[in-house]
């Protein structure tokens, strides 16, 4: 009898020991909601994902972030949404709101961060990885992602600066939505990719988008036509893409050059760059050095 008390109490005691270890580890263990896109490919690509258990509704690459819980667009936040992941840090990069509830979160205590560099052009989105690299641990990865950008942006470099003129290239965002079409800018961030590739946004404004009628678009006749996914998965075939309003007549249509695009390709700048400029080279730019 002494011996089965003996050998319960013992029992009892390794098993709160072992689930008392596995409650201070849950503690120890960040659950990071990240509210950019941009950031979250860098983690992914860092293979520093682990931890992330939230992410906007904008954060779409690589293709398994869609397993992760979403929190709502990053513009339209809901303090409810983001508390219901339990997260421990909520990374961003000041691109977020609503105001109230970034304040509300704040009130809670929520640890938040954002990484000093913004990453807007190739030198300081290699800082951010970085930057990123160096707070994941992962400073290695992070070198390996980053010469990689220098080797792809020096090959596509290389090849724009061997080939003369610039194509005129416009790009699409989200098809068509009422009779309006949702057009990229010499502003935008598609713009660099699209100079770094050989080409150009021939469209100005203030903003990276703008809207066009059919009749501007057809005036524009770019010599190339960039639908994002979205629209252009939604009208299923170049043959209906080119019967659209205002696209049927430009040069783009008239030379089959109207080609499908991630739309979280065109939009910010990451570990992926120079593989990007490479791919849109090949569509922009028939005479690019195979």
């Amino acid at each position: 009898m002494k011996k089965i008390i003996i050998f319960f109490i013992a029992g009892t005691l390794a098993s709160c020991g072992r689930f008392g270890n596995k409650e201070h580890k849950e503690e120890r263990t960040e659950r990071i909601v990240c509210l950019s896109k941009q950031y979250n490919e860098i983690i992914f690509a860092l293979g520093a994902q682990k931890d992330l258990v939230g992410v906007d509704l904008s954060s779409t690459y690589p293709p398994e972030i869609k397993k992760l819980q979403t929190v709502g667009y990053h513009r339209a936040l809901s303090a409810e949404g983001i508390l219901s992941t339990k997260p421990t840090l909520v990374i961003h990069d000041n691109n977020v709101g609503p105001e109230q509830v970034m304040k509300q979160l704040q009130d809670l205590k929520i640890p938040m961060m954002v990484f000093k560099t913004k990453g807007e052009d190739i030198e300081s989105v290699k800082t951010l990885i970085s930057e990123m690299g160096e707070y994941f641990k992962r400073k290695k990865e992070a070198d390996s992602l980053n010469t990689k950008i220098d080797t792809d942006m020096k090959t596509a470099l290389t090849t724009a600066s061997s080939l003369k003129g610039k194509p005129q290239v416009m790009i699409i965002h989200f098809g068509r939505a009422n009779n309006v079409y949702l057009t990229m800018t010499k502003h935008a961030t598609a713009a660099k990719l699209i100079s770094w590739a050989g080409g150009e946004i021939p469209l100005d404004g203030e903003r990276g988008m703008m809207q066009l009628s059919p009749e501007l678009v057809a005036k524009t006749d770019p010599d190339v036509i960039l639908l994002t996914d979205f629209g252009y998965d939604q009208l299923g075939s170049l043959d209906k893409i080119k019967e659209l309003p205002g696209v049927a007549g430009t040069k783009a249509a008239k030379s089959n050059r109207i080609f499908r695009v991630e739309e979280h390709d065109m939009v910010y700048l990451g570990p992926r760059t120079g593989e990007i400029v490479l791919r849109l080279q090949k569509l922009i730019r028939q005479d690019a050095v195979k």
